[in-house]
């Protein structure tokens, strides 16, 4: 009786197993035929597409090539997918006939994966197509609006001109905020009794000027110091004005990032340099600031491309940079593509950027697992 019972369990345990391959075969099969019809309606609509926004692009006077020439890659781009699709579907086919557990498996995961990957890029080109479709719809009214390309090409070179004046605030102020934030955040961070006064002095400021928007800022600087009459100050250009408000506003900002860099160096390191007859004044510049900077490299990055950006916000004074005069151009010609040129730069000079901050970041996390 006990060796039926023993010879029994082995076969059990098999058809469960068994079973349990099955079961999950057919899900993968499931899924793998449903993101073939998925993929399969994606290739029909993005070719039908593609080939109704090509025809109106033509009528509006495109040549055919280059109306074309993004249809055809869509419907390439549609036709890979398919193909992803149904090699996901044979294999689970396949995987349904195996009759190895073990090989099933490992063919139904292959499947499934194949299929998660199909289902991904079709809601992609689905999207794309869909922001295709936004474009031309109502006669090509976005289209028309934000990209007219006759415009874009004609006012290029004046927004490209006061761009320029973008270029020389975000370079100046950047220079200034690395050097104005660090006295603060050296104030910020002053030791005992003899300290507690500038502390208090640069958290008031860090409060101020961080609870303030920057275009409040820089309104109540470009407006306000002309109607002073103080020499030197009320005479400055509107770009003067600009470089000052956002100083004084990301100088606030920067002091905050500088003193958690500053606050991260171990104490051991100062007590180190103490013991070796440093002043604090050298102990800061010799050991803690050098150490501090190297952590905060990232961040600062991310500082420096807000700046970037919010240099748009003195056209609120009245300052000719890339913003103001593509309103300008905007309002003679009631479109807004002058605008969009604007934003085309701002992305170019700000994606890489963020592409440094994500290599130093990444930089800096392999450095840390590494024990460095």
């Amino acid at each position: 009786m006990a060796e039926h019972l023993v010879s029994e369990a082995p076969d059990e345990a098999g058809r469960a197993a068994v079973w349990r391959a099955r079961s999950v075969t057919r899900t993968h099969r499931g899924r793998a035929g449903a993101t073939l019809g998925v993929a399969a309606l994606t290739f029909v609509v993005v070719a039908v597409s593609a080939q109704h926004i090509g025809r109106y692009a033509v009528s509006q006077g495109i040549s055919s090539i280059a109306a074309a020439l993004p249809g055809i890659i869509a419907a390439i781009a549609a036709a890979v997918v398919l193909v992803m699709a149904a090699h996901a579907s044979m294999k689970s086919l396949v995987a349904a006939r195996s009759s190895d557990v073990y090989s099933a498996r490992a063919l139904g995961a292959e499947a499934s994966l194949g299929a998660w990957r199909a289902l991904s890029w079709s809601g992609a080109l689905l999207i794309i197509t869909a922001g295709a479709w936004f474009m031309v719809v109502n006669n090509a009214a976005v289209s028309r609006t934000f990209f007219d390309l006759a415009l874009i090409r004609d006012s290029a070179g004046k927004v490209l001109w006061a761009f320029g004046t973008n270029v020389i605030i975000f370079s100046v102020s950047a220079v200034l905020i690395l050097a104005w934030s660090l006295v603060i955040a050296i104030a910020r961070t002053l030791p005992g009794e003899t300290g507690r006064p500038l502390r208090f002095l640069a958290i008031a400021y860090g409060d101020l000027f961080r609870g303030l928007p920057a275009i409040i800022t820089i309104y109540l600087i470009g407006f306000g110091l002309p109607l002073t009459d103080l020499p030197f100050l009320s005479d400055l250009s509107s770009t003067s004005y600009a470089i000052i408000a956002l100083t004084l506003t990301y100088g606030a900002y920067t002091s905050e990032v500088y003193r958690a860099g500053i606050e991260g160096v171990h104490h051991s390191q100062v007590a180190a340099a103490r013991s070796l007859g440093l002043s604090h004044a050298k102990t800061m510049r010799y050991v803690v600031v050098p150490l501090a900077v190297r952590n905060i490299i990232p961040p600062l990055m991310n500082n420096c491309i807000s700046l970037q950006k919010d240099t748009a916000l003195v056209a609120i004074i009245g300052a000719i940079d890339a913003f103001n005069q593509s309103k300008i151009i905007a309002a003679n010609n009631f479109n807004l593509s002058a605008v969009t040129t604007v934003a085309i730069l701002f992305i170019a000079i700000t994606i890489p950027q963020a592409r440094i901050v994500d290599k130093l970041t990444e930089r800096d996390r392999k450095r840390m697992r590494a024990g460095g």
